[in-house]
């Protein structure tokens, strides 16, 4: 009996007679990284499972923890169980998601490293054959070619939509009628973006170089962002900065002309600084060398609207009061910060139309969003589109003023010379999320296009995007006016309005009326107490959508399957009903976010091939209503003390306050899938998506904070717009990674990119110079959104001369 007692003993002992100590604390280790996943995902997939969510987590933590006890006790079936539990991975995996290369990645690419930890440490286990030896160390062998193309891969991008076809050149389009100059926001009134330019083509984009570099002492930060495309008027640039400073520089060599500082600090904006554009006019009734016969205006976060001299830089004396248009007048009380025209002025005929940022979800009475339009020449008050005043497009009476919490326009006004129209894309009525308090004249027009007579101020039509808008998805980006194939061969008239929602809508200019096909869809409506939300919103179903699929648990992403878990626990903790999901006193998810798929860059036209050509960003967020006493609680627990759009809002005389955030994993990553960023090509005669593609790597971004320093395509989330060239080219510079690139119109691809020293937020500015002949691109580099860097640089390239 001793002998039997003894072997029965020395079966369950370790195996570790004539294993070699590397051998056992290799095994350890894999065995406790193992254990360490096993227990966060019993723990997680728990958490998970109460909430509804997938029961895969526990069942994996269950099997890694006796994997690792394998591990420990040197046993090869180690081995076998984990094969097993990696192939019941791969089927769920492919269960879920497909064959798309990220979800698999997030799924896949840890355990295919543990796969080969094991495969590497379980060959010098006791008693392993020779034929299973080699088996493991040429599975190893497999998964470190597998894992080498894998990551390989991330290196590319993420293709939505390959191009099938290539539109061919317009039959009608001349680019002899194209204007020369660059005289305000999208280069036209217009909007298009387009440079009629093809000195710089595919063959030889590989030669820019930088052809100068400006720097102008207004550095961005937190809250301040220099968003500027410069005017080029002949062989001058005029710039501006976060502050609202205006310099002139010579467009061939950079050499600064002159420098206008109107003095506008930090505290006056609280700390929303920036100027997106300013506006040109040449007075045809001043003598050549008169004073102020060449203009600039610009407008402040001081409230100001002022007329520079073009040559010098000085305020021009017969424009207001010694150049300058006070823009408090009937505004009544405005905090610092809470008005700020951030866009610029707009020229439209003989007036300046001006809008307003109004600072988001403070108050039902934050300052009025009416718009007003100047006489550019004297600086007259000429008219105001006043919500709250239908038909009266005079200033308030002495002692009252403009109606408060209406619906502002931050971004630029486009304008139509031949129908004499101007086209307001318009905001929601304050606070953006809570809307049980807005007035009936709110609600016809927020979130819209309004049409206003440039000269009267007369409304002509309005249309709505998003009915009772409480997501704030107010119109980002500046209504483009283009001539579109009809198909008949001819064009007509027509806007195209992205919003933040993803759609996009193509309207007849004249009319308002969609061109494209809209339809009315049920949402969900289960809102707050005194929320009363829309039963439809309009989905352009007639144009392909710049967004992702409403989201499932299965779409939250991670770059590991740990923070993938944690982001799924959080998706199945949000209230979410898919698109439009109403606010809740409970964290809700919203996606598209508030941020928007689109945002103030807008789209662009390449009008040569009839293709628009769209970047947006697709990362979701998250919000909650607070009662009164929680929001005055989380208020001082987060340590806000001064206004503003992030964290904790007060929303003001309603029954409200709210908090917001981005839905993310504990790394500091989003939870969606990737692409996080993407641009795409439409096809207008066709109405269908030429290309669509991720855009942007995290070089300068990553986990924790972290830079990471590998150009990997993920996409990433961009603000400023795109500039097709007459060549095919497509030049863009806003996304969060530090490049300036340059695009094949026909086929999305990459050709050419360059560093840049910090991100470039803007709009790219191209022109021929009168001076030298040469094609110059411009690129205002201050840091992009969320950058670690900033900047002052104004950055030109060109070819050789």
């Amino acid at each position: 009996m001793c002998p039997r007692s003894e072997n029965l003993t020395s079966e369950f002992k370790p195996r570790s007679v004539g294993v070699s100590l590397a051998t056992r604390i290799a095994s350890w280790l894999v065995a406790l990284i193992l254990f360490a996943i096993g227990a966060y995902f019993i723990y997680g997939g728990s958490e998970l499972l109460k909430v509804g969510g997938s029961p895969y987590y526990v069942a994996a933590g269950i099997v890694l923890l006796v994997t690792a006890f394998l591990l420990v006790r040197l046993r090869v079936q180690a081995a076998y169980l984990y094969a097993a539990f990696f192939l019941a991975t791969a089927l769920w995996s492919f269960w879920e998601v497909g064959f798309k290369f990220w979800p698999l990645a997030a799924r896949l690419g840890m355990f295919a490293v543990g796969g080969l930890l094991i495969a590497l440490v379980v060959p010098r286990f006791p008693k392993t054959s020779g034929a299973f030896r080699k088996a493991s160390y040429l599975l190893a062998g497999i998964s470190a070619v597998g894992l080498a193309a894998a990551f390989i891969s991330a290196f590319f991008p993420i293709w939505i939509v390959k191009p099938d076809h290539s539109p061919e050149i317009a039959a009608d389009y001349k680019s002899s009628t194209e204007p020369t100059n660059s005289v305000g926001f999208g280069r036209t009134p217009s909007g298009e973006q387009f440079a009629p330019y093809d000195q710089i083509t595919r063959e030889n984009v590989g030669k820019l170089q930088v052809a100068w570099t400006f720097r102008s002492g207004d550095v961005t930060g937190n809250g301040r962002e220099n968003q500027n495309t410069p005017l080029q008027i002949g062989n001058t640039l005029y710039a501006c900065t976060p502050t609202n400073q205006v310099f002139a520089l010579r467009g061939d060599t950079g050499e600064e002309l002159w420098h206008y500082n109107p003095e506008v600090t930090v505290k006056d904006t609280a700390n929303w600084s920036r100027c997106r554009s300013l506006a040109y006019l040449e007075v045809p009734a001043l003598p050549a060398d008169a004073i102020g016969k060449k203009r600039i205006y610009l407008t402040t976060g001081t409230m100001r609207l002022i007329a520079l001299d073009a040559n010098t830089g000085k305020p021009v004396p017969g424009f207001g009061e010694n150049g300058i248009v006070s823009l408090a007048e009937g505004m009544g009380k405005v905090d610092p910060g809470f008005y700020n025209p951030t866009s610029g002025p707009l020229l439209a005929g003989g007036n300046l139309i001006v809008g307003g940022w109004v600072m988001d979800n403070q108050s039902t009475d934050e300052p009025s969003g009416v718009v007003r339009a100047f006489d550019a020449v004297t600086g007259k008050f000429s008219w105001a589109w006043d919500v709250g005043r239908p038909g009266q497009p005079n200033p308030p009476a002495e002692g009252e003023h403009y109606t408060r919490g209406t619906p502002n326009t931050w971004a630029t006004p486009s304008y139509d010379a031949a129908l004499n129209m101007v086209y307001l894309p318009t905001g929601n009525g304050t606070p953006d999320l809570f809307g049980g308090m807005r007035s009936p004249e709110t609600e016809r027009v927020s979130s819209s296009v309004v049409a206003v007579d440039a000269t009267t101020g007369e409304q002509k039509w309005s249309y709505q995007f998003v009915h009772h808008d409480v997501w704030d998805y107010d119109m980002p980006s500046k209504p483009v006016l283009y001539d579109m194939p009809d198909g008949k061969g001819g064009r007509i008239p027509a806007l195209i309005q992205a919003g933040k929602n993803g759609e996009i809508y193509v309207l007849d200019r004249r009319t308002g009326k969609p061109l494209t096909a809209v339809e009315e869809r049920s949402v969900p409506t289960e809102g707050v107490n005194g929320e009363f939300l829309s039963k439809t919103q309009p989905y352009s179903v007639g144009m392909p959508s710049m967004r992702d699929a409403v989201l499932t648990e299965a779409s939250m992403w991670g770059i590991t399957p740990i923070d993938q878990l944690n982001c799924r626990i959080q998706f199945k903790e949000l209230y979410y009903k898919g698109d439009y999901t109403p606010p809740q006193l409970q964290w809700y998810l919203q996606n598209p976010s508030w941020y928007g798929t689109t945002n103030w860059g807008g789209q662009s036209i390449d009008k040569q091939h009839d293709i628009m050509i769209v970047n947006d960003m697709r990362v979701a967020m998250r919000g909650r209503l607070l009662k009164r006493e929680d929001e005055i609680r989380r208020t001082a627990e987060t340590g806000k003390t001064q206004a503003g759009v992030g964290g904790v809002v007060p929303l003001s005389n309603t029954p409200y306050g709210a908090e917001r955030g981005m839905v993310q994993s504990f790394l500091g990553v989003p939870c969606t899938t990737p692409p996080f960023g993407t641009i795409g090509a439409i096809d207008m005669r066709t109405k269908k998506m030429l290309w669509h593609r991720s855009i942007g790597t995290p070089e300068q971004f990553g986990p924790l904070g972290m830079k990471t320093h590998l150009p990997i395509e993920l996409g990433m989330p961009s603000l400023g717009g795109t500039v097709p060239t007459a060549s095919g080219l497509v030049f863009f510079s806003a996304t969060s990674d530090y490049y300036l690139r340059a695009l094949d119109v026909l086929t999305g691809e990459v050709v050419w990119k360059s560093p840049l020293p910090v991100g470039g937020g803007s709009t790219p500015l191209i022109y021929l110079s009168p001076e030298d002949g040469r094609q110059y691109v411009v690129v205002t580099a201050g840091g992009a959104r969320s950058s670690p860097d900033y900047g002052d640089y104004i950055i030109a390239f060109a070819l050789p001369k």
